[in-house]
């Protein structure tokens, strides 16, 4: 279990490591998925093909769904998307950044039942069996006097093993198909890996230092939410704990005014010194519509990001030097600033 509680504090704490082991699994599981899925085509004519493409399409938009749901980026790119601008500006760069970056994680699953499906070409084979050739297989009898409409029936039954009688023909029409299909499996596979490569190729050589700034960003607007939350929490919970301690004194103040005892023990100090510790955590805001207002304003206006230590350390230098007159070391016109003297008393014995 500690090993474990470990684990999932080091996937927390970094959130690039907790969602490339979500889509990890969200990719194991795709595959596990359809290893499970009892695959059943109808080998009814009007329902093969949307049976079999349906099979290849729904379950890969399911899966790039949900791991837009499983990804907490997706709450965060949608604040900044529609935050008011205030004091803080909105770099498109930043979304389009945090947009590819979920995107690309949410399309590792979808790729891996796509490649799965193929490879196996159960749903090729159901989709695409009536357009066999059957004449291809040197069986001319098998068709000879049919409609076409019967020739249709007929293909339609090549997936389902017990409706089909002639075995021969079957297994070479599904060796066939199956071929195709994994041909074209391959070749996703391939597609896909190149593409990767690409990204990864081409990326570095681009403007690196726009890549940095869009990363560092897109990292600083994710860690600014979580401290923000944490923030919220820890004043909540210190805002409950002064409200608990400040009914329990007015409770346990009139409960002593009733038996005449005005003593404080220990105990009350201790209480006492918990509650200014409290007291110090509420940052200053004790009021229900200061805090709803404090809530409001981060919302609609976001502080600027330019911290304020230069333009103290320039406002203090500037104080320096109006006060010392624009000498240096706090000497002006020959003389130092009023100094507080200090006055020493010597003392001699005759021993």
């Amino acid at each position: 279990m500690d090993k474990l509680r470990m684990m999932f504090q080091f996937l927390q704490s970094n959130q690039e490591s907790f969602m490339n082991g979500i889509c990890g699994i969200m990719a194991l599981a795709s595959a596990q998925m359809y290893s499970a899925f009892e695959f059943s085509c109808p080998c009814i004519p009007e329902y093969n093909y949307s049976y079999g493409i349906g099979l290849l399409i729904i379950p890969p938009i399911w899966f790039f769904l949900l791991g837009f749901v499983l990804n907490n980026n997706v709450s965060v790119l949608a604040e900044e998307w529609r935050r008011p601008t205030g004091k803080r500006t909105k770099d498109p760069s930043i979304l389009r950044y945090m947009f590819c970056s979920i995107t690309q994680r949410s399309l590792i699953a979808p790729a891996v039942w796509v490649s799965v499906t193929l490879m196996d070409g159960k749903s090729f084979l159901c989709a695409f069996s009536i357009n066999l050739d059957v004449d291809k297989f040197g069986n001319y009898s098998l068709i000879k006097g049919m409609s076409e409409t019967e020739k249709i029936k007929l293909l339609a039954k090549i997936p389902c093993k017990d409706l089909f009688e002639h075995q021969e023909v079957r297994v070479a029409a599904s060796r066939y198909i199956k071929c195709i299909s994994q041909a074209c499996g391959w070749m996703f596979l391939l597609m896909m890996t190149f593409t990767a490569f690409l990204i990864r190729a081409i990326r570095p050589c681009f403007t690196q230092a726009a890549f940095l700034k869009t990363k560092y960003w897109s990292h600083y607007i994710d860690i600014e939410r979580k401290i923000f939350d944490e923030t919220c929490k820890e004043h909540a919970k210190s805002f409950a704990k002064v409200c608990i301690y400040q009914y329990f004194e007015n409770i346990s103040g009139e409960m002593r005014n009733l038996h005449h005892h005005s003593s404080k023990d220990d105990s009350d100090y201790e209480d006492d010194d918990k509650r200014r510790n409290e007291e110090d955590k509420l940052l200053g805001i004790r009021v229900q519509d200061d805090m709803n207002k404090a809530l409001c304003n981060w919302h609609i206006c976001k502080p600027a990001l330019a911290l304020r230590k230069e333009q103290k350390n320039g406002e203090n230098n500037d104080k320096l030097h109006r006060e010392g007159g624009g000498a240096v070391n706090g000497l002006a016109n020959g003389h130092t600033h009023n100094v507080e003297k200090k006055e020493w008393a010597v003392y001699y014995s005759k021993v």
